[in-house]
């Protein structure tokens, strides 16, 4: 059969839930028995988002093959659960640095270069790659920001290119969209919907299936007004109210029809019926009573939560295995080194040290480190998690009192955390350190292969720095286990400590594997020790 194509779009305001959206509806359709791929399309002209600070893109999301790429990719692995590779994202910036390298190599034979055709030809020729080294049945495509974005157009306009070759029956353009509330009368608006509507028709794209997002209930009415002044037919506006629980939305989109409506507008068959028996029991799990324990997350971005997006999810997946709540404090390292947020350190069951780049709030996060060390609170430290982790205990463990990471100090005497040999020559920001998955072996008996319960994992990184393997036996003699390491030897993976209920750390980020029925073993292992010291 040809590849069907669901091109996402939004209307009105960007963090509309565009992504979760595509994700859930990627879902009904494996569910359904089709082969599904998804691609984001970032109109940015950054080349990926691992330089772009997380205050502005939320965190950088890595995959397998160490692609840098959107948050939006791990709502897609987790609502899914496939693994994705570097063709499910691209961005203006990769786009327009293909052509301008083919230009240079002469391959447009002294051509003029413009946005149509040669950009729309680039931005079509990686949909199209992505469509063949999936395989995929069905593509789906969410299309970054909102409708009218000038960054957008050329994608808009290849998408519309595309429309007509692949064959209008094989296409069906989904357009998210908010609906705002005035204040003042409670009044639900549709017009900001009609605009965003008229312009995307205005280059040539016309909705198929509008998806219209409010905080509360929407009314069949609002329904069909936006049905008949956009010209969608009435069964395809869905009304989507803000979900209590993220991993409602596949069973809100299913109750509400839009796998059989996908179904029937690309003229498909499911191979079988779809089984959401287990997200049912997930979302009625999560919607328990349960008791709660309270993990202290100690970071460098916590202003803006999505920087810590999969670390989030990840925890409330542990906390589903373990049968508790989990309340999140957030808590800025840097405040920490001010002797402020302490009291909510203090009152944790858990302490989650997460991974960041730069010396800022780094002393804040050693301290943290040393709270849990000192007082037994349960710890996880991810990447420069664990980095601190150890700087922490060469100064006050080993009393090597100027220990610390030439990252933040080249002139340390004591560089505990160190540039890999490989690193050292490379001047260049983007794409250059340890990216992706790598294997590591985890030693017996230790609590880290107590919670994985295998002898060896693939895990995520993205790092540049590594513990420096001259310091290995001074640690070990102190009390450190070096739990995970490489196949060779070399790298070490995973950290913990000796005499403590879980001190666990990880050069990784297992956060990047963890799924809604699949929780991450560190996490689980975390969690399962705050419900332990919460009960005391």
């Amino acid at each position: 059969m040809a590849t069907k194509y669901l091109f996402f779009t939004g209307g009105v305001v960007s963090s509309v839930g565009k992504g979760v959206t595509a994700a859930a509806t990627g879902l009904l359709l494996k569910e359904r028995g089709f082969n599904v791929a998804v691609q984001k399309l970032d109109p940015y002209i950054n080349v990926d988002p691992g330089t772009m600070s997380p205050y502005q893109h939320g965190e950088v999301y890595v995959l397998d093959d160490g692609a840098e790429t959107d948050l939006d990719l791990g709502h897609y692995e987790r609502f899914i659960d496939i693994r994705l590779s570097r063709v499910s994202n691209f961005t203006t910036g990769q786009v327009y640095a293909e052509t301008i390298a083919k230009e240079r190599r002469g391959d447009f034979l002294g051509g003029t270069i413009q946005v149509i055709p040669h950009i729309t030809n680039e931005i079509k020729r990686r949909i199209g790659l992505a469509a063949k080294e999936t395989g995929a049945e069905i593509m789906i495509l969410e299309v970054g920001g909102t409708v009218g974005d000038i960054e957008s157009q050329p994608f808009l306009e290849a998408l519309r290119q595309l429309r007509n070759e692949v064959g209008r029956e094989n296409c069906l353009f989904v357009h998210v969209t908010w609906l705002p509330v005035i204040g003042a009368t409670g009044e639900i608006k549709t017009k900001p919907t009609q605009h965003s509507v008229a312009a995307l028709r205005s280059i040539g794209i016309s909705p198929n299936i509008i998806i219209a997002r409010a905080d509360q209930d929407i009314d069949q009415g609002l329904c069909d007004k936006i049905a008949l002044f956009c010209d969608v037919e009435k069964d395809a506006v869905i009304p989507m109210k803000t979900a209590s629980v993220l991993y409602e939305v596949p069973l809100l989109l299913d109750g509400l029809g839009v796998g059989e409506l996908i179904m029937n507008k690309l003229s498909l068959k499911a191979t079988r019926k779809p089984d959401m028996h287990p997200w049912e029991k997930l979302v009625t799990e999560v919607k328990k009573d349960k008791p709660t324990v309270n993990v202290a997350l100690v970071g460098k971005y916590v202003e803006l939560q999505d920087a810590y997006m999969s670390v989030r999810e990840a925890l409330k997946h542990a906390a589903l295995a373990n049968g508790v709540e989990v309340s999140i404090s957030w808590v800025h390292s840097a405040d920490l080194e001010k002797d402020k947020g302490w009291d909510v350190v203090k009152e944790a069951d858990a302490v989650l040290v997460p991974g960041g780049f730069g010396s800022r709030g780094v002393e804040g996060k050693i301290l943290a480190a040393r709270y849990a060390r000192e007082h037994k609170v349960p710890y996880l430290g991810l990447c420069l998690g664990m980095q601190v982790m150890c700087l922490e205990f060469a100064r006050d463990v080993l009393d090597l009192e100027d220990a610390n990471s030439s990252e933040f100090d080249r002139s340390t005497p004591h560089p505990v955390i160190d540039l890999m040999i490989d690193q050292r020559s490379i001047t260049d920001m983007g794409g250059t350190m340890r990216l992706g998955l790598y294997p590591c072996q985890l030693q017996p008996g230790t609590k880290a292969a107590n919670a994985y319960n295998v002898p060896n994992v693939d895990e995520r990184h993205r790092h540049r720095w590594e513990f420096n393997n001259s310091y290995r036996q001074q640690f070990e003699e102190n009390g450190m286990i070096f739990s995970g390491l490489s196949p060779d030897g070399r790298l070490v993976e995973i950290v913990e400590l000796k005499d403590h209920p879980y001190m666990v750390a990880s050069q990784f980020h297992p956060e990047f594997l963890s799924r809604p029925m699949k929780p991450h073993p560190l996490f689980v292992g975390l969690l399962k020790a705050a419900k332990e010291k919460a009960k005391k």
